[in-house]
């Protein structure tokens, strides 16, 4: 599966019912083994609980420039469980039901060992429209 943006988070940005910028935007780590990506997913409870290997606090130094969306590197703390094969960013609400699927990214390869997982953006953002 290659990386995509999810069809209902292109509704809300269209729509105005998302702020890339202001919202409370986070990342789970998942095991692609025990989730699959969907279209047709929209909120974080379409991802299975025991697909989510660890999950960020609220991203920090959020930009929006010339249609790139960027944030800080995060730092995912005393990581164990499955192996990491894919990151879901989503906008937080508390409530697994509500929380909005923003992008699912492919292409990665984590073993956790206890330690840390650094998720390093790329410096062109981590994605454009």
């Amino acid at each position: 599966m290659a990386s995509a943006l999810y069809p209902s988070f292109k509704q809300l940005l269209l729509g105005g019912d998302i702020d890339m910028a202001s919202d409370d935007l986070r990342v789970v780590i998942v095991d692609t083994a025990d989730y699959t990506y969907s279209a047709a997913h929209d909120f974080l409870d379409d991802v299975p609980a025991g697909a989510r290997v660890a999950a960020s606090s609220a991203l920090g130094s959020k930009t929006i420039t010339n249609g790139v969306f960027d944030a800080a590197d995060v730092t995912l703390n005393a990581v164990t469980g499955d192996s990491v094969e894919a990151i879901v960013l989503y906008k937080h609400t508390g409530s697994d039901a509500t929380a909005s699927l923003i992008a699912y990214i492919d292409g990665v390869s984590v073993t956790p060992n206890g330690g840390s997982v650094q998720i390093q953006w790329d410096a062109s953002g981590i994605f454009a429209l």
